[in-house]
C-alpha cells in the first residue's frame, strides 16, 4: 500500500505531536503586540525586552522576533541595530501632515457619502455608534481603538469613491496609533464614543458646508490634542522611565 505523502493541517503524527502553525503562532504574537501597543501598555518610544515578552507568553524568541519585524513593515515598530526594536514615536510634523490629510480626506467623503449612502448607510453608521458606546462601558480601550478606526473607514466606503477609501487605508497604521493617543487622554471613554454622533447628525442633514465644518472640528479637536500631549512628551533618550515590560499572558499549551 502506497505511503500517504503528507498529512492534513493539525493532524497528529506518529509520535502523538500536534503539528504546530509556526505561520499562526507569528500572528497570534503580533495580535498581542498590536493589543499592548493600542492600550499603551506598550508606550511610545519603549523597547521591547524580548527575554521578558517572550517568557511571559511562554514561547521563544524567534516567533516574538518574526512578528516584531511584520510590525516594523505596518510602522508601528522601529528597529535599531544592536538594541532591538521600539515602539515607534509620532513626531509633530508627522502628526500634523496626517491630520493636515485626514481633515481633507474625510471631509470629502463625508459630503459625499451623504449623497449616496442612503438610509440603510447612515443607520449602519448608528449601529458603529452604539457599538463605540457599548465598548466604552464595558472598558473595553483596544476594541473601541478599532471600531472607532471603523467608524471612519465606513464613511470613505460609504462615498463610493474608491480612491478615497484606498488614501485611508493608506493612513491606517498612523491613525490607529493616533486614536489609542487621544483615547488615553480621556477620563471617560464614553466621550470619544459621543464626539462621533455630531458627524451622523451632519450627515442626516445633508447640507455641505455644515458637513466639512463638522468634520473639521471633530478632526481638528484630536489634532490639538495629540499635538498638545506630543509638545508636553518628555523627548526620546531623555531620562523618563519607560516602565515595566507589559504583562503578556502565555499562549495556550499544546496537549
Amino acid at each position: 500500500m502506497a505511503e500517504r505523502s503528507g498529512t492534513s493541517p493539525g493532524t497528529r503524527q506518529g509520535g502523538g505531536f500536534e503539528t504546530l502553525h509556526a505561520a499562526d503562532l507569528v500572528s497570534q504574537v503580533g495580535e498581542r503586540l498590536v493589543q499592548a501597543i493600542v492600550e499603551g501598555r506598550l508606550a511610545p518610544g519603549q523597547r521591547l525586552v524580548e527575554a521578558e515578552l517572550a517568557r511571559q507568553m511562554g514561547i521563544s524568541r524567534a516567533p516574538l522576533r518574526e512578528a516584531a519585524r511584520r510590525l516594523e513593515q505596518r510602522g508601528l515598530l522601529v528597529a535599531h541595530p544592536r538594541r532591538g526594536f521600539f515602539v515607534r514615536e509620532l513626531s509633530l510634523d508627522e502628526v500634523d501632515d496626517l491630520y493636515g490629510v485626514r481633515i481633507m480626506v474625510e471631509s470629502y467623503a463625508g459630503r459625499l457619502a451623504a449623497r449616496h449612502a442612503g438610509r440603510k448607510g447612515l443607520d449602519e453608521l448608528a449601529r458603529r455608534i452604539a457599538e463605540l458606546r457599548r465598548l466604552a462601558r464595558a472598558g473595553k480601550e483596544a476594541a473601541l481603538v478599532e471600531a472607532d478606526l471603523e467608524f471612519h473607514r465606513s464613511i470613505c466606503v460609504l462615498s463610493g469613491n474608491r480612491r478615497l477609501l484606498r488614501l485611508f487605508d493608506d493612513m491606517a497604521i498612523d491613525v490607529r496609533m493616533v486614536i489609542a493617543m487621544i483615547d488615553h487622554l480621556y477620563d471617560d471613554p464614553m466621550v470619544i464614543a459621543e464626539t462621533h454622533t455630531p458627524l451622523l447628525e451632519a450627515l442626516e442633514g445633508g447640507d455641505q458646508a455644515v458637513i466639512a465644518d463638522a468634520f473639521e472640528y471633530h478632526i481638528g479637536v484630536a489634532w490639538r490634542e495629540v499635538r498638545r500631549f506630543l509638545a508636553e512628551r518628555p523627548p526620546s533618550g531623555s531620562a523618563r522611565d519607560p516602565g515595566p515590560p507589559p504583562v503578556m499572558p502565555p499562549f495556550p499549551r499544546q496537549d
